[in-house]
């Protein structure tokens, strides 16, 4: 697929995207921390910065940051994902049911996880998976066809 921004400058805008609204939402927040954003923004800075460099090294770290990793790469990547997708749905739930118990008033924010896990996860099902399933070349389709020859 090709994009307007070079592979190897993707991760690192990402970072620094990042790091701009982290910073910008303890601007907006104000009151007396309202130097965080400093340290977000120079935190940002440097870790976009290293990444960028490290693009350009000809390793499997290099390969990750400059967008190009192999089909092993991918598939960590994959698994790994997965497996922070599992315990996340597995922690929200855990919290959801302890504030269900203790009749607490915090219990929405572990529903709202759950419900965007599994819509993710519905999304994601419609988008890569599951679709209209095409007839098979071997599977009778109602219709009789004469072998050609007898």
């Amino acid at each position: 697929m090709r994009t307007l921004i070079h592979p190897r400058l993707q991760k690192p805008l990402w970072w620094a995207l990042a790091g701009v609204l982290f910073a910008a939402a303890w601007l907006v927040r104000g009151g007396p921390l309202w130097w965080v954003s400093i340290p977000a923004v120079l935190g940002a800075a440097v870790r976009a910065i290293s990444v960028y460099r490290a693009g350009g090294t000809d390793t499997d770290e290099g390969a990750l940051a400059g967008s190009r990793a192999d089909e092993r790469q991918r598939m960590l990547s994959l698994r790994s994902r997965s497996l922070g997708w599992n315990l996340t749905v597995v922690a929200a739930f855990i919290g959801l049911a302890i504030a269900i118990a203790v009749k607490a008033s915090w219990w929405w924010p572990f529903l709202v996880i759950l419900g965007v896990a599994g819509f993710g996860y519905l999304l994601g099902l419609s988008n890569y998976g599951v679709g209209e399933e095409d007839s098979a070349d071997e599977a009778s389709t109602g219709h009789e066809e004469r072998f050609p020859v007898r």
